[in-house]
């Protein structure tokens, strides 16, 4: 990943933003990093989702040869 950030600007309803609280204590308790910020959370998060996307892809475009 790269080191280039930018910075989204994005509502979400307020569950999602407790949700996401939740979960960035959960790594904070988790991890051996200590402090960690939502925006890393929310990257991690989605790099983990493309990563299970592309698998279901290669999967669904290998039963269909």
């Amino acid at each position: 990943m790269s080191n280039d950030r930018v910075q989204l600007n994005v509502r979400v309803p307020k569950e999602v933003v407790e949700k996401l609280e939740t979960i960035v204590s959960y790594y904070e308790e988790t991890t051996p990093f200590g402090r960690v910020y939502k925006g890393d959370v929310l990257a991690d998060i989605i790099d983990k989702s493309y990563q299970v996307m592309i698998k279901q892809k290669e999967s669904r475009n290998t039963k269909l040869r």
